[in-house]
């Protein structure tokens, strides 16, 4: 970890940790390869160390529609769009999740390789202070995603240049095996738009941080 990662890491945890809130909700948002789920991660580690099981992270990604809905909406090609999330699902799961009411609460987690979302697959225990949840549009300034910021306490863009984002997303989809003219098809024409739809529409966070 570099010194200006740590220094952000230390800033914003002293932010979090300063409220006084029963359970504190922290929005993470970015482009595609800004490095947001990485940063998301590193927090939650961070706030661990000074106080085990006190944080957890909720990805977004875990309300992707399924491709049969996707297929079906002719959406299919255009996966990872604003349009192609549950964001109504997120919304009633992070609102149980804020009141902080039940013993715990299972959330999905995006399957990357599979390419689908698994139900149920991390549990979210009320013991659990500090919330992380990140994904791209967390911060866009158009319905239906603002209905989830009322539910936020701190919110965090992660902004890295296009260049930056074009090698790493060309390196992930490499990392599955895919032919280039796949990864060169699902960067720039489906990743990249996406990335400069999120640093255009998304409102300004209370922290800015490069990963």
């Amino acid at each position: 970890m570099t010194e200006a990662s740590r220094s952000h890491l230390e800033a914003l945890a002293n932010a979090v940790t300063s409220r006084k809130a029963n359970r504190t909700v922290i929005a993470i948002a970015g482009a595609p390869g800004s490095g947001k789920s990485t940063f998301a991660e590193r927090l939650e580690a961070f706030l661990n160390t000074a106080n085990s099981g006190s944080a957890a992270v909720l990805p977004m990604d875990g309300y992707h529609f399924d491709d049969g809905v996707l297929i079906a909406r002719g959406l299919r090609a255009r996966k990872g769009a604003p349009e192609t999330f549950d964001v109504g699902g997120l919304l009633h799961t992070l609102g149980r999740l804020k009141r902080n009411e039940e013993d715990e609460i299972a959330v999905p987690v995006f399957d990357r390789g599979l390419e689908i979302s698994r139900a149920g697959a991390r549990l979210i225990p009320q013991s659990v202070r500090y919330l992380i949840v990140e994904g791209n549009y967390l911060l866009l300034g158009s319905a239906p995603w603002t209905a989830l910021h009322p539910l936020y306490d701190v919110t965090v863009a992660v902004v890295v240049p296009e260049d930056v984002l074009r090698q790493r997303l060309t390196e992930r989809w490499r990392g599955y095996g895919l032919p280039p003219e796949v990864v060169t098809a699902k960067v720039e024409t489906n990743d990249l738009p996406n990335g400069r739809f999120v640093m255009e529409r998304s409102l300004p966070a209370e922290f800015v941080v490069s990963e």
